[in-house]
């Protein structure tokens, strides 16, 4: 009845795969430009970030919820299964976690690059928008790790 389950199945896996790497690579590059206090590197750095995001983390967080409703409807699981829940869950909140924390990018690399046309340091805001972006990220990147354990191993998560 659906011939396409292996193809979308692979795609659901690798599309999961991607966001979750993506989301690691990203805070890698990021940290090490922030590491080299060279606003050149800084701002190099923020802009592969944000063109990460939409090349590999936007693509990959629309077709991860696609390929996993699909999948939910041809196996016939009921919505309420306790890891569907959990996973779905898990997709909301690394989104709402996300967004901001993708709109904090952008401003992060608007301010490097002025600063580095200014020939300025980078400002309080940075620094103060930067803990920001760590302190969404942090539990972005552990609510990822939880929807791939929740999809892999399908715990019972609550209840009977």
């Amino acid at each position: 009845m659906f011939p396409l389950i292996p193809v979308v199945k692979a795609l659901h896996v690798l599309s999961a795969t991607i966001f979750f790497g993506a989301g690691l690579m990203s805070a890698f590059w990021k940290f090490r430009g922030d590491q080299s206090g060279d606003p050149r590197v800084i701002l190099w750095a923020q802009k592969q970030v944000v063109l990460a995001d939409w090349i590999f983390t936007v693509p990959s967080g629309i077709i991860s919820p696609l390929t996993g409703a699909y999948l939910v409807y041809a196996y016939t699981l009921p919505w309420t299964t306790p890891w569907v829940l959990g996973s779905l869950g898990g997709y909301l909140g690394a989104m709402v976690l996300w967004l901001p924390a993708a709109w904090i990018q952008i401003e992060l690399r608007k301010i490097a690059t002025q600063c580095l046309a200014d020939g300025a340091p980078l400002p309080p805001r940075f620094h103060s928008l930067n803990r920001s972006w760590l302190a969404l990220g942090v539990p972005a990147f552990g609510v990822s790790v939880f929807i791939i354990y929740a999809m892999v191993v399908k715990p019972q998560l609550w209840g009977p």
